[in-house]
């Protein structure tokens, strides 16, 4: 049994992977697959690929191919999730903000630096037209965090993923102001070179593994059901989740890599852009 680390966010994307291990299918393989959920998202899960502490990340594109640009000795093995992410951009109930413009020049809580929520800070502001360099940041590590931030008005708005944060807007605690979606397929799954070089052919059995449930997930009996009960999110939510997600078991595209690395370089996120072959396997 060949004992393989991986991480990813508890969200309603990583279901697939749950359902997987929950039916044994990796075991059966002789992979004893690990998961560990991180709430803290892709900033957290790139330290924890650097550090050694996972093996495979399932994690937002723009975050990881930022941090592979910086040196983080890991690839890209394919795409995960096809469709974009829908980052709801949220204020308290009670803020006095009431659209996208009242943000300009607002300090943005963040999950971390690095973080998607950081990076597409500066997607949105960019597509705004607002000066890049005017973002300023508050790190409050997990959604709860948020929730207090922007509660005490140590920050203005939180960008996190739509439909999870849903519940909280339902609640009354956020008020969601718009929606900014990833110009490109939201996650990927990334491989520690070091795990690439040891077991090649067991990578290519997890992927084997957890792409035919993708391709297939949509059809499973029940799953909104599943999804609603398992993530505490509304049926109706949950139903147009479904229609607006594509997972995907094909690699990077090359073109798709040179427009994340076009815009993350044009926002001076990174500050060089590097071949194909730096960053996909």
């Amino acid at each position: 049994m060949t004992t393989i680390k991986i991480v990813g966010v508890p969200e309603h994307f990583n279901l697939p992977w749950k359902l997987c291990l929950e039916n044994d299918e990796f075991e059966a393989e002789n992979i004893d697959l690990q998961w560990t959920d991180i709430p803290e998202g892709t900033g957290k899960m790139c330290q924890m690929l650097r550090d050694k502490e996972t093996d495979i990340a399932v994690i937002l594109t723009e975050g990881i191919v930022k941090d592979i640009i910086a040196g983080n000795p890991s690839k890209i093995v394919q795409v995960y999730v096809q469709s974009p992410l829908i980052w709801g951009i949220h204020v308290a109930a009670n803020s006095k903000y009431q659209k996208l413009s009242d943000l300009e020049n607002k300090k943005v809580a963040i999950s971390r630096l690095g973080s998607g929520s950081q990076l597409m800070a500066y997607v949105n502001a960019n597509n705004q037209g607002w000066k890049t360099s005017n973002l300023t940041f508050e790190i409050v590590n997990t959604i709860d965090g948020a929730v207090e931030s922007l509660t005490n008005g140590s920050s203005d708005y939180f960008m996190w993923e739509r439909f999870m944060t849903k519940p909280l807007v339902d609640k009354g605690i956020f008020r969601k102001i718009a929606d900014c979606p990833t110009p490109w397929p939201c996650f990927v799954i990334a491989v520690r070179e070091e795990i690439l070089e040891k077991h090649p052919k067991i990578i290519d059995k997890i992927l084997e593994i957890i792409n035919t449930t993708t391709s297939e997930f949509k059809e499973i009996p029940s799953i909104d059901k599943t999804l609603s009960s398992r993530y505490n999110l509304k049926i109706k939510d949950i139903e147009e989740w479904l229609t607006l997600t594509e997972w995907s078991q094909d690699q990077l595209s090359e073109k798709v890599l040179n427009k994340v690395q076009n815009q993350l370089f044009e926002l001076s996120i990174i500050d060089k852009k590097v071949t194909f072959e730096t960053i996909v396997r």
